[in-house]
C-alpha cells in the first residue's frame, strides 16, 4: 500500500549569485563569434576568386 509523499523541492532560483559580468562577457563572445565569422567569410571569397580565376 502507497504512502503519499510530498513531491521534491525543487528551488526556482538559482544557488549561486548572479554573475555581475555575464553581459560583458556575452557582448564579447558575440563581437568574437562575429570577428570569427567576417575571417571565414572573407577566407570563402577569397578561395572562391582564386577558383574562378584559376579555371578560367
Amino acid at each position: 500500500m502507497a504512502t503519499y509523499t510530498p513531491p521534491p523541492y525543487f528551488p526556482q532560483s538559482s544557488l549561486a549569485p548572479p554573475d555581475k559580468n555575464r553581459y560583458k562577457k556575452f557582448k564579447l563572445a558575440m563581437f568574437a563569434a562575429g570577428i570569427l565569422l567576417a575571417l571565414v567569410l572573407g577566407a570563402l571569397g577569397v578561395g572562391i576568386w582564386y577558383l574562378l580565376k584559376w579555371m578560367f
